[in-house]
């Protein structure tokens, strides 16, 4: 028995091949009840059975073993639910027959409040609180829901039947077979699903409306939300039905199931969950209302429906061999979800927005505290934590990498012969390799492996010497200090045009590369750009002669998007490791004053937002000065776009405009101010004012919150009331996302015990983490007081990681560092663990960077310089 406790893994001698499980949710007192017959295979000889169980009461009667072609019943004499391991083991008296056989087990549960296993979300019908039941199972949770081999290695074939109330419809995996009423209870079969692995069954309990179409191929798409929402979910369905289409087309392989339903839960922890033909969404990310939401909502619709639908292929079909392999998952799904969106909305450019997904992936593996892309998990309770930028963004951003090294034609081919080598079964990141290195001739794992088996990411130096380029990498850190990590890295670079693109493989340390035709031209315009379209998981550092030549060519815009951002993001990395000064970066900024492409400008204002609360920490009174360069920069910008939308105008501009006004009312621009002010007044007297449509909302909310104070704070309460009188949820997060950029250390207060207040859903207090400079403080002693609640709510998910990164990262001192510390010091736990160390990380970079500002030399001069040049 001892054995089988503090394992990882659970043992290979059964193995499941079927489940026919029986639910019965009872949803006014929040318990269900349950039976399974588990069709299991006794491939080693064995005297117990062990399988995972949490939270789950198990009737011992119940529990019984019955080889196939045989009469003979085996009982456990034991049976023992180990509740920190989340195992069930069964003891029999003796070992069981090799073979088939059906292991039958009663069980009970409650429907929990902590939106994982089966658990209960809330809504309003007619005015009436009810309850749903929902289902979400990844990483670890089925176990909360039916004993089972929960692990992703293990799969097998599920018949599921639930016993409902009769007016509520109930949904799962597969189509209904059979409704049988009897009285004020239902019993609804479903078909046996084909083989699958226990984190994706799904079902789901409540009443809703629906929308509904077919693909060419005669798939039924049906969106499913709260009665009278449906009109929300055309959006969604539109995306879904091409999205499959085209997802046939390039797997090569048709959709495996007879139907696909995507529901919006309100009470729901991640954004969106890809249960297999039953995905499961936050409201903010499957609804679109035509009136209330922004461009912004539109995107984020479109790009989850994408990411969940890829993953019926790439982790349903074929699913990671265990948790190591969740990049593989994630990494590709959020990589062919920008696919599938450029495919479907090609004005929107999606790839260049790809870019913030790239700069995530880089910022959060610039730490020492990252991890590798395959990172061991030895224990369930770890798993929660990789679900992170790593495993997202670095993931899909060296996919990015390696498509573009490969070539798309020769990736896709590969692709196609993976997901058929393997459909209906398990890999492992190194049979994908295998597949792409089949197709392509290349040595693709040797490739890789530096990509996916160390952490970090090199900076590569260029200088410009003796008719050379000369190349030189490192390993990054966002300290500044310095790695042994070294990559395989797919250079590319063009010299003074996109017509002479050149590219090689960087397999050592250094390396020269001979560029006579650059040397021969002394013009000015004779630029080298790196990392061409930033499809490269590097940074890149240029001689200051070169840099300059850079400068020289974004002013007179002859860079694509793609490159003038990543110019502006590396240069901000090094800025923050102390590798180039403030003045210099600075300098760079002011090159961006015409800048009107979204993604550009979008990352611009969210630089300005960082670089403003490090300076405000290092040289308070150049804070003036700084705040007036920046409204320069986002002048022209916001003067061509105005408040009010152009007939016609695109996807993109709608989203900058929320974006640049936003930030020009954080600046405290005293013209955005009054005038959001004008504008918020008419939304008060009428929602639907074409004063303030939905894209400009949060500028005029987050301008409303600057000017409230505790004595003074009319814009709050009515912000409060917008907030209690919607019921769309896009609506409230906007409002909860503006309310913490108030200077007011008071008002701060009052948000923070808002956000936690039954007023706001358990998945939406984070929003109002964002607390202003002034409010840090604040929300330090906020965190301390309210540990025990936040611990009791959201300790056993990874939204607690949240609140540990949005409350200690902002600081800049070694004093806090030691203050959080001593916090910690006994309140530690595996689930918060690798966070707790990347957000000290960050105080140390930031408390370094502020020293290195304050003693930067000739600072207030340049700042003066830039803030009242005349252009």
């Amino acid at each position: 028995m001892e054995n089988f406790k503090g394992q990882p893994r659970l043992p290979k001698f059964a193995v499941p091949k079927r489940y026919d499980l029986q639910l019965k949710p009872d949803l006014s007192t929040c318990k269900f009840a349950g039976s399974v017959s588990i069709d299991v295979d006794i491939v080693a000889e064995t005297r117990f059975i062990v399988l995972n169980a949490a939270e789950l009461s198990i009737n011992p009667g119940s529990v019984s073993f019955s080889p196939r072609n045989s009469s003979q019943v085996f009982d456990p004499k034991k049976v023992e639910l180990v509740e920190e391991d989340e195992i069930l083991v069964l003891d029999f008296a003796e070992a069981l027959p090799l073979g088939l056989g059906v292991l039958a087990i009663g069980f009970e549960g409650i429907l929990n409040d902590r939106m994982k296993g089966f658990y209960r979300s809330t809504y309003e019908h007619n005015g009436e609180k009810k309850n749903m039941a929902v289902t979400q199972f990844e990483p670890a949770d089925a176990r909360r829901s039916f004993p089972c081999w929960d692990e992703p290695s293990f799969k097998a074939t599920f018949k599921i039947t639930l016993d409902v109330p009769s007016e509520l419809v109930a949904l799962s995996n597969m189509p209904v077979i059979e409704e049988k009423v009897n009285g004020p209870l239902k019993t609804v079969s479903y078909q046996e699903s084909p083989i699958m692995s226990t984190y994706l069954v799904a079902y789901v309990v409540g009443l809703f409306d629906y929308v509904e179409d077919h693909t060419s191929d005669g798939i039924k798409v049906r969106v499913y939300c709260q009665v009278g929402k449906a009109n929300q979910g055309e959006f969604a369905l539109k995306v879904a039905v091409r999205t499959l289409e085209l997802y046939k087309d390039y797997f090569a392989v048709p959709y495996p199931l007879p139907k696909l339903d995507m529901i919006a839960i309100p009470d729901f922890a991640a954004g969106a969950m890809e249960n297999y033909g039953l995905v499961t969404y936050r409201e903010t990310a499957l609804l679109y209302d035509e009136q209330h939401s922004a461009a912004a909502n539109k995107q984020r619709v479109a790009t989850v429906v994408a990411h969940e639908l890829a993953h019926q292929w790439f982790g349903n079909l074929v699913t990671m061999e265990w948790w190591t392999h969740l990049w593989l998952n994630e990494g590709f799904a959020t990589w062919v979800s920008y696919l599938a969106t450029d495919s479907i909305f090609p004005e929107w450019r999606i790839w260049t927005q790809f870019l913030d997904e790239l700069t995530d992936g880089l910022r959060l593996d610039g730490l020492a505290e990252s991890h590798p892309i395959e990172v061991e998990i030895n224990h369930a309770a770890e798993i929660d934590e990789i679900f992170d930028a790593i495993s997202y963004r670095k993931g899909a951003s060296v996919i990015r990498m390696l498509q573009s090294y490969l070539g798309a034609e020769c990736f896709q081919r590969s692709l196609a012969s993976y997901i058929k080598k393997h459909a209906y079964s398990n890999a492992k990141t190194e049979d994908l390799w295998a597949a792409l290195e089949e197709g392509s001739g290349e040595p693709v794992t040797k490739l890789m492996n530096t990509w996916t088996k160390q952490k970090g990411y090199p900076v590569v130096s260029v200088k410009f010497k003796d008719q050379k380029l000369e190349f030189e990498q490192s390993q990054f850190f966002s300290s500044g200090s310095l790695g042994d990590g070294q990559w395989i890295v797919p250079i590319t670079f063009c010299c003074g045009s996109y017509d002479k693109k050149k590219s090689f493989l960087l397999q050592t340390k250094s390396e020269n590369y001979d560029v006579k035709e650059f040397a021969s031209d002394s013009n000015k315009s004779a630029w080298i750009k790196l990392n061409v379209d930033q499809t490269g998981f590097y940074r890149v550092k240029y001689d200051e002669e070169l840099a300059t030549r850079l400068r020289y060519a974004i002013e007179n815009k002859y860079l694509t998007p793609t490159d003038r951002f990543g110019i502006l993001d590396d240069s901000f990395a090094l800025c923050m490791a102390r590798q180039l000064p403030l003045t210099s970066l600075l300098t760079l900024m002011g090159a961006y004053r015409e800048e009107l492409d979204y993604t550009v400008l979008s990352n611009l204002i969210s630089i300005t937002y960082k670089v403003g609360r490090i300076a405000a920490d290092a040289r308070p009174e150049l804070m003036d000065n700084i705040n007036q360069f920046f409204i320069n920069i986002f002048q022209y910008s916001a003067e061509k776009l105005g408040w009010d939308a152009t007939q016609g105008e695109s996807h993109l501009d709608s989203m900058l405009r929320g974006e640049i006004l936003t930030a020009l009312a954080m600046l405290g621009h005293k013209e955005t101010l009054s005038e959001a002010s004008r504008r918020f007044d008419a939304f008060l007297k009428d929602r639907n004012t074409p004063l303030l449509p939905p894209d400009t909302r949060k500028a005029a909310y987050v301008a409303v919150m600057q000017t409230v104070t505790s004595s003074n704070r009319a814009g709050f309460d009515s912000l409060l009331k917008v907030y209690r009188e919607t019921d769309l949820s896009q609506e409230k997060i906007r409002i909860l996302g503006s309310l913490p950029s108030c200077p007011d250390q008071g008002i701060i207060g009052e948000v923070l015990k808002f956000s936690l207040s039954p007023e706001v859903r358990s998945q939406d207090a984070m929003y109002a983490l964002a607390v202003s400079k002034e409010g840090r403080e604040v929300a330090w002693t906020w965190f301390k007081e309210n540990w025990d609640l936040i611990l009791k709510t959201y300790g056993s998910g990874f939204l607690i990681t949240r609140f540990v990164s949005a409350v200690v990262s902002p600081f800049a001192s070694f004093e806090k560092v030691k203050e959080v510390e001593e916090f910690f010091a006994n309140r530690s736990m595996p689930s918060i663990a690798r966070t707790l160390k990347q957000s000290l990380e960050r105080v140390n970079i930031n408390a370094n960077w502020v020293k290195s500002i304050q003693a930067e030399q000739n600072l207030g001069e340049a700042i003066q310089e830039l803030a009242y040049r005349k252009y």
